[in-house]
């Protein structure tokens, strides 16, 4: 019984020093702050790319087909609007912006890097969610990206 109450101790040690190391994981914008039309895509499900047509080198996994006017700036609004997210770097200004969010359990952090490009019909973004940590993220980006898109009124 007392190597149960050990084992149990000790899994609770090694989860806590866990959590506070992916909490205190830091944003170095060299590492996160990258350009989602030059995205090197590492293959693992736990990313999602959107954009027009043949606006980015890799292949993409949504079609941004029409944007409303401003898209960068209507997604800086959803975005912002997000529970848990900060901005990393970059700026509406700048034409390229880095977020992070933090699952709200356990405080993964998923990056979401957006820029503004010149699509088929006119000026939209391409947008890249990604996982820091882990192989899969369950469609945790896919369905952050795509919900924040449409609330911000691209199709």
């Amino acid at each position: 019984m007392r190597w149960l109450v050990r084992a149990a101790g000790l899994l609770l040690v090694v989860l806590s020093v866990t959590g506070l190391w992916v909490r205190a994981a830091d944003h170095d914008p060299a590492v996160w702050h990258v350009d989602p039309t030059a995205a090197a895509r590492t293959g693992k499900p736990n990313d999602f790319l959107a954009a027009p047509q043949g606006s980015t080198q890799a292949p993409v996994d949504l079609t941004l087909r029409t944007a409303p006017s401003e898209p960068l700036a209507a997604f800086d609004r959803v975005a912002m609007e997000a529970n848990r997210v900060e901005v990393v770097a970059g700026s509406v200004a700048d034409g390229h912006i880095t977020y992070v969010q933090r699952s709200a359990l356990f405080g993964f952090p998923d990056y979401v890097s957006v820029k503004a490009v010149d699509g088929p019909d006119g000026a939209s973004i391409a947008a890249w969610s990604r996982s820091r940590f882990g192989h899969s993220d369950l469609g945790v980006n896919k369905e952050r990206l795509t919900a924040w898109l449409a609330a911000a009124g691209f199709e």
